[in-house]
């Protein structure tokens, strides 16, 4: 996460529009933010180096947090995110237009292929999960909403990034594409081949780049002149072969255009 610099906007800095950022707003945000992304519970000492927060601020804001909410603590001073902050997300998955129009498309796909079945949205160079259907069988993909990955680490990423211009996707990109399998684009160069080669095919497949043992493919919901959203079908090897392959494909392809109609 990038370090919040409680020194990068000065008190007579204004955001746009002539309304003044908020430090308080923008410091809880940021908390709210380094917590949500962190794979365990963090100390004040943690939070407070990571975001270059003040330490006495940085207690008086979880303190706040605590109170309310929206940040829980275990008692023996680490802190994770609040079930305000559960009811928050859940609030904008179910309110959510694509969510909505999706859903029951996912749920008859769910059952027609019995494997599980994903919605995820672009943000920043991440992708996040905003609904899952997981599959009948005992070897299964769990995905919950809410997760995050990194985009060109995922079909769905993959998919979304090839409905745009490379000028733009190597913009997004970070410096290094960290991998999380051994599998995954790391070289700009690779990746922008396939992104071409996922624009020619009409669907994206992660060939266990997020996930050993794992393949996904995946396909854009195209409600605009750039995709931000796609859907996928996730299945263990051990599950496939050339035939099913086609059937799961074929039936993204049904699927996406049910949605955007």
């Amino acid at each position: 996460m990038t370090q919040y610099a409680p020194d990068s906007l000065p008190q007579s800095a204004e955001t746009g529009g002539g309304v003044r950022s908020v430090k308080s707003a923008e410091r809880t945000i940021a908390v709210l933010e380094h917590l949500s992304s962190a794979p365990k519970t963090c100390s004040l000492r943690e939070l407070t180096t990571a975001l270059g927060l003040p330490r006495a601020s940085g207690y008086a804001l979880l303190t706040t947090l605590v109170s309310t909410g929206w940040v829980e603590t275990d008692g023996a001073g680490r802190y994770r995110l609040g079930i305000r902050a559960l009811r928050a997300g859940m609030s904008y998955v179910e309110r959510d237009d694509v969510v909505q129009r999706a859903r029951p498309v996912m749920n008859e796909l769910n059952d027609e292929l019995g494997e599980t079945v994903h919605l995820a949205r672009l943000d920043g160079m991440e992708i996040v999960y905003l609904a899952t259907n997981i599959s009948r069988h005992s070897l299964a993909v769990v995905t919950r909403p809410g997760r995050r990955l990194p985009c060109w680490a995922t079909g769905l990423g993959k998919a979304i990034l090839a409905g745009r211009p490379w000028a733009e996707v190597d913009e997004l990109l970070p410096e290094i594409l960290e991998p999380r399998t051994v599998h995954t684009f790391t070289d700009r160069a690779a990746l922008r081949a396939e992104l071409e080669e996922i624009r020619r095919r009409g669907h994206a497949v992660d060939e266990q780049e997020s996930t050993l043992g794992l393949r996904c493919f995946a396909v854009t919901l195209d409600f605009g002149p750039v995709p931000s959203e796609a859907l996928s079908c996730s299945i263990p090897l051990v599950r496939l072969d050339p035939d099913r392959e086609e059937a799961i494909v074929a039936a993204l392809l049904r699927a996406r255009a049910r949605i955007i109609r």
